[in-house]
């Protein structure tokens, strides 16, 4: 059943556990993370980018082959198709308009009024259609980044300010947090994680939840994280088993055996993060609502 996420990150910031949210990239991805899913009983929020949208083909494209694959694979866990870092409110709006349940505005890169200004606009359109909203406050570095840029933590009291100015369902603030994978020791502020928490009052999203170990995830969801993004993980583990595969079968050249070759791969994270995050069996709430 496709939702929006506010039934599902609500029920885990009350009890305590974090709902993952994964990147997709083609059908293959989307079958491999929802069978996992669906075998642990677990929600989950399927993340697609702008970029991953354009390469499968539009937005219609990730709704259609999304809600097909729940229906002809009788998935019967709660899914969130979600548009991650929405860069502008139109991008928001065709995800909105295309079917998707929850969309991302990304306007951490503006000042605090602006920022304001776009997200309210996206969840003012986004309320028509029952749609949930997720912001951003604050910046992320990316694994590419030179080691001197500084990354702009956000301070807790803009963020209760920037909630009761836009309304919005689910907070991605920077608290040292990067994308990509961390080479070396995280910088996460887990105290600061706290003190927002405690401001915000509403689900608080990680970003770049890849190369993080079981401890700094569960001392995450223990400050007030609900919802843990992981992209770089899936990436690796799939590469990795897909390369060994070919190594084996240097005459192969059917794309389907060898994008199939990291299913396993695939599944494995995911069934180990799902363990970790501690939403397996979490599928208990009227999500018809």
């Amino acid at each position: 059943m496709l939702i929006n996420s506010n039934l599902i990150l609500n029920k885990a910031l009350k009890e305590g556990y974090a709902i993952p949210a994964y990147n997709i990239n083609n059908l293959e991805w989307t079958r491999f993370i929802l069978e996992a899913c669906n075998e642990d009983k677990s929600p989950v929020i399927l993340a697609v980018t702008e970029n991953a949208i354009n390469y499968m083909g539009g937005y219609h494209v990730v709704y259609n082959l999304v809600t097909g694959l729940i229906k002809d694979l009788n998935i019967n866990i709660p899914v969130c198709l979600h548009l991650d870092h929405g860069s502008t409110k139109e991008a928001c709006f065709k995800a909105i308009d295309a079917g998707f349940t929850s969309v991302m505005i990304d306007a951490s890169d503006k000042e605090l009024e602006e920022n304001i200004e776009i997200t309210r606009e996206v969840k003012n359109y986004a309320n028509k259609k029952n749609v949930s909203v997720e912001a951003e406050l604050g910046s992320l570095s990316c694994e590419e980044d030179s080691v001197d840029k500084k990354v702009n933590l956000i301070n807790p009291s803009d963020c209760s300010y920037f909630i009761s100015a836009t309304n919005i369902d689910s907070l991605a603030p920077a608290v040292g947090n990067k994308h990509g994978f961390y080479n070396t020791d995280d910088e996460i502020d887990y105290k600061l994680i706290g003190l927002v928490s405690k401001e915000a009052k509403i689900p608080l999203v990680l970003h770049g939840g890849s190369g993080l170990d079981n401890n700094k995830l569960s001392t995450a969801i223990f400050c007030g994280i609900s919802k843990i993004n992981i992209n770089t993980d899936l990436q690796l583990a799939w590469t990795l088993k897909v390369r060994e595969y070919l190594e084996y079968n240097k005459e192969l050249y059917d794309p389907r055996k060898i994008i199939k070759s990291g299913e396993t791969a695939i599944k494995k994270v995911v069934h180990e993060k799902n363990k970790i995050l501690g939403c397996i069996n979490k599928i208990y709430c009227n999500c018809s609502s």
